[in-house]
């Protein structure tokens, strides 16, 4: 299945967990992967992210002729060194987030992925992606 949204990932105990975002063209799923690049994340997908399941896991990469490109919209389609593929950890739709959201989870190819609204604009945006990845645990659906 491809979906168009960009993934992220960052090692957490060892291994790559990754953030889908989602948002309608020109949301800013890009310009947010980029400043999390700045923080400790690496690009895995950008604009199109290819995913599948396998043992009540997700994954994601780039199809092939995106692999490792990035659009930084007013300069130009940039070139950095992505992650192969990763377990899809989180998926965070740009938008308005609530103040203390409820814990929700949507489910892509049979599984449940927790779900969060992000302002991706935000400054702070990156640092609570960060954060949010060691908040959840997908594999038991649950906060931790």
């Amino acid at each position: 299945m491809i979906r168009h949204a960009g993934l992220i990932a960052r090692r957490v105990g060892g291994l790559w967990r990754g953030i889908l975002i989602e948002a309608p063209s020109g949301g800013g799923k890009s310009d947010l992967a980029l400043r999390c690049l700045d923080h400790g994340f690496r690009l895995v997908a950008d604009d199109r992210v290819l995913l599948w399941a396998a043992e009540g896991r997700l994954f994601g990469r780039a199809p092939e002729t995106l692999a490792g490109l990035i659009e930084v919209r007013g300069v130009d389609v940039l070139r950095v060194e992505p992650v192969a593929f990763c377990e899809v950890a989180l998926l965070v739709r740009l938008g308005a987030p609530e103040r203390i959201p409820e814990f929700t989870t949507e489910t892509i190819l049979g599984v449940a992925v927790p779900l969060l609204a992000a302002d991706p604009f935000e400054i702070s945006a990156p640092a609570k992606l960060g954060r949010a990845l060691g908040a959840f645990d997908a594999a038991h659906k649950r906060r931790i």
